[in-house]
C-alpha cells in the first residue's frame, strides 16, 4: 500500500512522516522486481523510513545495512503485521509470541544501525491474543536495547482488523517509556484523533486505512488539533489534480500492465462515496489502458466539479478487512 507514490501523496496532504512497505530480510529476494519497487525512494523527501520484516537476527541486521546503503535514514522493525502469509513464517506480529527472538532481532538491528547513526523504530500490536497482551514488556525491552520510537496498533494479532482498537495498552506503554510512543488503530476523523491523543498521552498518531482514498485526512487532523475547528472539505478540482498526479507517478513506478491494475483500488477508494462512484468503479475494473484509465478519471471528476465545488464530508471508515496503509 504505502509505495513511493502513495507516500508522497500523503506527505503532500500534510502527513509528517511516512514509512515504506515491508521489505523482506531475505537476501535472495532483494533484487526481485517487487522488492526493488518497495525500496524505491527516488525523489522522495526525507526522512526515508524503511520497514524490514523477518525472523532471523543476523538476516535482519544485514537487511538494515543493505537498506541504509540504499538511502534509508530510519529503520523500522515490523512486529505488527497480522497477515497470515507473514505470520505463518513467524514474522510480523508472530514475533510477539517469542519475546527472546524478538529482542535478539531488535538488538541485532540496533547494533547494525548504530555505526551509521541511523535510529531504529518498532511497530507492534498489543499482543498475540487477548490472553497474551505483552506489548508493554516488549516495549520496555526494546527501549533498553536502543529503539528510539515505538508504535502500537491497538489490536492483537488474533483480532486482525476486526472489532475495535483499544487504547489502554497504548496508554500503559506511553506511561512506562521515555522514548516517543505513537498510537495507531481506528483513527478515522479529527475528533477521533483528538480523543486518542487524550486517552493515550501518545506523542504522535499513525493513520493507515482512513487515508485510503482520503489522503487529506492528515491536514484535517492537524488543523483540528491546532485550532479546534474543522477544515473545509477539499475542492473537487483539487482532488482531481491530486489523483491524476498520483496515477501518473503510479504508472511510472509499476509500468502500464501492473500500474493500471493496482491503481484500481486507489480509484475505487476515492469514488466509493461519490455520486455514481460504484458504477464508475465497475467500469474502471474493465479498463487495461493507462491512457484510457487516466482520462476516464479526469472526465469523471471534471463532471463532478460542474455540480459540486467541494467533496462531501468524510465517508465511512474502511472495512475491517482492508489492508493497513503501512
Amino acid at each position: 500500500m504505502t509505495d513511493r507514490p502513495f507516500r508522497q501523496l500523503c506527505r503532500g496532504f500534510g502527513a509528517g512522516y511516512a514509512v515504506s512497505e515491508m521489505v523482506t530480510s531475505r537476501k535472495d529476494l532483494w533484487h526481485t522486481l517487487k522488492t526493488s519497487r518497495r525500496a524505491d525512494h527516488a525523489g522522495e523527501p526525507g526522512p526515508i523510513a524503511v520497514q524490514i520484516a523477518g525472523t532471523d537476527a543476523a538476516m535482519m541486521a544485514e537487511a538494515a545495512r543493505h537498506n541504509i546503503d540504499r538511502g534509508a535514514q530510519i529503520i523500522d522493525i515490523n512486529m505488527g503485521c497480522p497477515a497470515k502469509k507473514v505470520c505463518n513464517k513467524w514474522a510480523g506480529s508472530a514475533l510477539m509470541q517469542d519475546e527472546a527472538l524478538a529482542l535478539s532481532i531488535v538488538e541485532a538491528v540496533v547494533a547494525a544501525c548504530a555505526p551509521h547513526g541511523v535510529p531504529v523504530t518498532l511497530k507492534m500490536r498489543t499482543g498475540w491474543c487477548a490472553r497474551v497482551k505483552n506489548a508493554l514488556g516488549i516495549a520496555r525491552a526494546a527501549e533498553s536495547a536502543g529503539v528510539q520510537m515505538v508504535t502500537v496498533h491497538g489490536r492483537t494479532r488474533e483480532q486482525g482488523y476486526k472489532g475495535v482498537a483499544e487504547y489502554d495498552t497504548i496508554a500503559a506503554v506511553k506511561a512506562a517509556l521515555k522514548i516517543p510512543v505513537v498510537a495507531n488503530g481506528d483513527i478515522d476523523s479529527p475528533e477521533k484523533a483528538n480523543a486518542v491523543l487524550r486517552a493515550t498521552g501518545a506523542d504522535a498518531l499513525m493513520i493507515g486505512r482512513a487515508a485510503q482514498g482520503r489522503p487529506w485526512i492528515f491536514r484535517e487532523v492537524a488543523h483540528f488539533l491546532a485550532t479546534g475547528q474543522h477544515l473545509a472539505p477539499p475542492l473537487v478540482l483539487e482532488v482531481r489534480r491530486a489523483l491524476l498526479d498520483h496515477l501518473h507517478d503510479h504508472y511510472g513506478l509499476y509500468g502500464e500492465f501492473s500500474g493500471v491494475r493496482s491503481a484500481r483500488k486507489h480509484i475505487g477508494w476515492y469514488v466509493r462515496a461519490l455520486p455514481g462512484g460504484e458504477d464508475f468503479r465497475r467500469r474502471m475494473n474493465l479498463v487495461d489502458s493507462a491512457a484510457v484509465q487516466w482520462q476516464l478519471v479526469a472526465d469523471y471528476f471534471e463532471e463532478l466539479a460542474d455540480s459540486h465545488e467541494r467533496l462531501s464530508p468524510a465517508p465511512a471508515a474502511q472495512p475491517a478487512e482492508a489492508l493497513e496503509a503501512r
